[in-house]
């Protein structure tokens, strides 16, 4: 529903089981900055659908999750135009709310965590290690290189008959003991972040030891699905199809499986403003909520 590959950046997936509606990861941002630049208002555009889509489902969601409370994953406090806004929310009275816990995050994510609490008017539940009938949300686990920093996440199992979900959110692919934790919930299908390869050069080895994760994952999995991180850049998708042809079972990014062509936008972003330029005051226009797209595009 919200991936890179979709043109902006998110993680967000919808998921209807006999049981409910699951709504997990209701959010969307775009980078404020790639090759110098601000977005492009192709990726304003698909951000914009992305919210749309997510706005479209809340209505009828039974359960929402939120794995962590980084911007391209939760609803924020207008902290950026290209977000999904917390205002914008419908009523979301009775649904079931499964979050990330207050421990091993940032301060930054501390305060969204009370702001998010503080607009829907109870506390947010705690759900690690918690399970429903036919969902199960796991411990912390590392948000990308364990140890490094960068705080945690939460995975969610989803059951349906034979079926077995697990979307992973912003694991990376970079902690084998967090793969190995995949494997144990014996998914079916699994959706998760690749690695950041357009930032391996503050990480290396990130392209090795990610493959190796991700081949393990593969080769036990029907279906592997994977965007976010990894699809920031071409050589991301390169990555994704050289592990495609390694493996006998499916394995592709998030529009693909929806039976729709990538976008890239975002690794294209440089491309785009040379083959469409944006005029200028577009994006302090657009930032300032004084233009839409038709007066300036």
């Amino acid at each position: 529903m919200g991936c890179e590959s979709f043109g902006a950046r998110s993680l967000a997936c919808f998921v209807k089981t006999d049981a409910g509606k699951i709504l997990i990861d209701p959010g969307v941002a775009l980078a404020s900055l790639r090759s110098g630049l601000f977005p492009h208002p192709l990726e304003v555009a698909a951000a914009c659908r992305i919210k749309e889509k997510i706005l479209f489902v809340l209505e009828g969601a039974t359960d929402v999750v939120i794995s962590h409370y980084h911007g391209d994953h939760m609803p924020m406090r207008k902290e950026d135009p290209y977000q999904l806004p917390m205002e914008a929310l419908p009523s979301l009275e009775g649904v079931n709310f499964w979050c990330k816990g207050p421990e091993k995050i940032s301060g930054l994510s501390a305060k969204r965590r009370t702001e998010f609490s503080d607009f829907l008017g109870f506390p947010l539940p705690a759900s690690e290690g918690r399970n429903s009938d036919n969902m199960d949300f796991s411990p912390p686990v590392p948000h990308g290189v364990k140890g490094k920093g960068f705080g945690t996440v939460m995975m969610t199992r989803i059951r349906e008959g034979d079926e077995i979900f697990v979307h992973c959110s912003d694991i990376q692919l970079l902690d084998r003991e967090t793969v190995l934790k995949v494997l144990a919930w014996k998914p079916t299908i699994v959706l998760a972040s690749g690695p950041p390869l357009y930032l391996s050069y503050r990480i290396p080895g990130v392209r090795k030891e990610a493959f190796e994760n991700a081949l393990l994952l593969a080769r036990n999995v029907d279906t592997l699905i994977l965007d976010h991180h990894l699809l920031r850049s071409f050589e991301g998708y390169r990555w994704l199809k050289e592990l495609d042809g390694k493996v006998e079972n499916r394995v592709l990014c998030a529009a693909e499986f929806m039976g729709k062509e990538p976008e890239l936008l975002e690794a294209q972003r440089k491309n785009l403003y040379e083959k469409m330029p944006v005029p200028s005051g577009w994006h302090e226009a657009y930032e300032k909520g004084k233009a839409g797209f038709e007066e300036y595009f």
